[in-house]
C-alpha cells in the first residue's frame, strides 16, 4: 500500500511541469559543469604553452586572476579602501560634494572637517569680524569681455563649462550640458571638436574653440576658413572665440580622439575621415612666436567681430613679459580679450602619461605668475583671465578669484554633475555612465532632462557658496575677493596671506626660464609688506 502511494506520487511528479523544469535545470547544470571543466582544460593548455606571459605560463588558469584583480582593484580602492581625501585625481570628499550639489540635496557636513589644515601649501580664507548682512550682499558683477570687438560679451557668470568636444563626450552629455548652462546662465566651451547641433540645441552661450586642426572652421586642405568663421560668428549664441595653444592633459601635443569614437556624424562636424584616429597638430602652423599670436588673434577678431582669446598651459614663463611688451607697443586694442589658463593636471580624455604626469605648471603656481605679469604691464583690466583645471568646489573657485582670475571654468566638475563616477575609461568608449561613450546602450543611462537640471543646480550651488565665502571674508560679491582674503600654510607651520606669499617672489624677468625648468625663487630679504 505504501509502495503504491509512493509510486503514484512519483508518477505525478514525473508528469508535472514543475518536475520537468527541475529536470531540465539539472541537465543544464551538469552540462554547465562539463563546459566549465572543458574550458579550464583548454585554458590550462593555452596558458602552459604560450610564451608571452610568464605568470600564466608558470601558473596556468590561476595566473589569469591577477588580471581580473588588477582590473577590479581601482573600483575596490575607490569605494572601500581609499580615505575620503586621499584619492586622485579627485578624492571622494570632492566628488561627494559635487554629487550632492548637483542633486540639490544638503551639502552640509557634521562633526568637523576631515581636511588637514597643517600641511604646507594648505589654503584657508580669512574671515572678517563684521561680515555684510545678507540684505547687503550684491549680485555677482557683470563683466565685459572684448571692449574693442564689434560685439563685446557681457556676463555675470563665474563658474563656466570648460572645453569638451562632441566626440570626446557623448550627444546626451552635450545636450545636458548645453541645457543646464542655459538655465544656470553660464557659458559652454565647444572644445576643439567643432560646433555641433547639440551645443546649439540647449540654447546656452557658446565659446567656440579653434584647435590646432581647425575642426569646424577648416577648408578642404585643413587650413582655417574665414568664410566658415563668419558663418559661426553669425550665430547669436556664439559669444566668443578661443584659440587653443595647449591644454592641461597634454601640453605640447594636439588633441587625441580614438578612431572608435569618430562616428560618421562626428567626422562630418570635424571634416575628417570616419573611424580614423583624430590627432591634432601640436601647434597652429600660423603661430611661431608672440607677434604671430597677436596677428592671429586680431585676424580672428576682425573676421568674427566677437571677443577672441587663447587657452594655454604655462610652462616656460619668461616670454610673458615679451608678450605684454608687444601688446603695449601695438596698442591695447590688439591684446587678446581673455586668456584661459589651464592647469598641468587638467584633462578629460586620452593623453600620453609622460605629458599628463610631468609637463606644465599646475594652476596654483601658474595663475599668480600670469596675473602678476599682466599687472606689471598694466594689462590686467584689459585681458580677462579664465582659470581652469581641477577647480570643482567653491573653495577652489574662490581661491582662483582671490589670486586674480575673473572667471573659472571646469570640465570634470560638470562631468561629475552629469553622473561621472571617475571610472577612468574616457579613452575607451566604455564609459559606464554614458558621458564619454558613443555606445547607444551605455548612453541610454544618461537622461538629458534630469542631468541638465543637475548641471544647473551644480553651477548655481558653486556660485552660491563662493558668494558665501566672499561674504565671510567681508566683501559683498566674489569678484571683490583679493589675495589678502586668503592665507597659505608655510613649511614652518605659520600661514601668511597670499599677498605676502606671492610678494616674496622676485620679478620673473630676473629669473629667465630655460626649457621650462626654471622656477621662481624666494628672496629672503624681500619686504613682504
Amino acid at each position: 500500500m505504501f509502495g503504491t502511494t509512493l509510486k503514484n506520487i512519483a508518477d505525478a511528479l514525473n508528469s508535472s511541469a514543475l518536475w520537468q523544469i527541475v529536470d531540465i535545470l539539472s541537465a543544464l547544470f551538469i552540462m554547465g559543469i562539463g563546459c566549465l571543466l572543458l574550458a579550464v582544460i583548454a585554458l590550462y593548455v593555452i596558458d602552459s604553452t604560450q610564451t608571452k606571459h610568464a605568470v600564466r605560463r608558470n601558473y596556468p588558469v590561476i595566473g589569469r586572476f591577477r588580471y581580473i584583480f588588477e582590473a577590479l582593484g581601482e573600483y575596490f580602492r575607490q569605494y572601500f579602501f581609499a580615505m575620503d581625501r586621499e584619492e586622485l585625481p579627485f578624492n571622494r570628499a570632492q566628488r561627494a560634494w559635487v554629487y550632492r550639489a548637483a542633486k540639490g540635496v544638503d551639502t552640509t557636513v557634521a562633526f568637523g572637517s576631515t581636511r588637514d589644515l597643517r600641511p604646507a601649501g594648505t589654503v584657508t580664507f580669512a574671515n572678517c569680524p563684521f561680515p555684510p548682512l545678507d540684505q547687503d550682499a550684491a549680485d555677482t558683477a557683470v563683466v565685459e569681455i572684448g571692449p574693442h570687438a564689434r560685439t563685446p560679451y557681457r556676463t555675470a557668470s563665474i563658474y563656466n563649462i570648460s572645453g569638451m568636444s562632441y566626440g570626446a563626450i557623448s550627444k546626451p552629455a552635450v545636450l545636458a550640458l548645453s541645457n543646464g548652462a542655459r538655465m544656470a546662465g553660464v557659458w559652454m566651451n565647444t572644445g576643439e571638436g567643432g560646433l555641433s547641433p547639440f551645443h546649439l540645441e540647449g540654447g546656452a552661450d557658446i565659446v567656440f574653440q579653434i584647435g590646432t586642426a581647425k575642426y569646424g572652421c577648416r577648408d578642404d586642405a585643413g587650413a582655417m576658413s574665414d568664410e566658415k568663421l563668419r558663418e559661426i560668428a553669425a550665430l547669436p549664441q556664439v559669444k566668443m572665440f578661443e584659440i587653443k595653444l595647449s591644454q592641461g592633459a597634454k601640453p605640447g601635443k594636439g588633441g587625441i580622439l580614438p578612431g572608435a569614437k569618430v562616428t560618421a556624424e562626428i567626422a562630418h562636424i570635424r571634416g575628417i575621415p570616419e573611424g580614423a584616429d583624430s590627432i591634432s597638430p601640436n601647434r597652429h602652423a600660423e603661430i611661431e612666436n608672440v607677434p604671430d599670436l597677436l596677428d592671429f588673434i586680431s585676424h580672428v577678431r576682425e573676421v568674427t567681430g566677437k571677443p577672441v582669446g587663447f587657452k594655454m598651459v604655462l610652462g616656460v614663463y619668461d616670454w610673458l613679459d615679451d608678450f605684454c611688451k608687444e601688446i603695449n607697443a601695438r596698442g591695447i586694442e590688439n591684446a587678446p580679450d581673455f586668456i584661459t589658463l589651464d592647469s598641468a593636471d587638467g584633462g578629460t580624455g586620452a593623453a600620453p602619461m609622460p605629458l599628463i604626469d610631468y609637463v606644465g605648471l599646475p594652476i596654483w603656481e601658474s595663475l599668480p605668475m600670469l596675473c602678476d605679469a599682466l599687472e606689471r604691464h598694466k594689462l590686467k583690466s584689459r585681458i580677462r583671465i579664465n582659470a581652469s583645471g581641477k577647480l570643482i568646489t567653491p573653495a577652489e573657485v574662490a581661491w582662483a578669484l582671490c589670486v586674480g582670475a575673473d572667471f573659472v571654468s571646469s570640465a570634470r566638475g560638470y562631468m561629475f554633475a552629469l553622473g561621472c563616477i571617475q571610472a577612468l575609461q574616457c579613452n575607451k568608449n566604455t564609459c559606464p555612465t554614458g558621458v564619454t561613450t558613443h555606445n547607444k546602450r551605455l548612453q541610454r543611462g544618461l537622461d538629458v532632462t534630469d542631468k541638465a537640471e543637475r548641471v544647473k543646480r551644480y553651477a548655481e550651488r558653486v556660485t552660491y557658496e563662493v558668494c558665501m565665502i566672499a561674504h565671510s571674508c567681508g566683501v559683498a560679491e566674489p569678484r571683490k575677493l583679493k589675495r589678502d582674503h586668503a592665507r597659505i600654510m608655510g613649511s614652518d607651520g605659520i600661514s601668511v596671506s597670499l599677498t605676502d606669499y606671492y610678494a616674496r617672489w622676485r620679478a620673473m624677468s630676473e629669473l629667465p626660464s630655460r626649457n621650462g625648468i626654471g622656477r621662481p625663487r624666494f628672496d629672503a630679504n624681500a619686504d613682504a609688506a
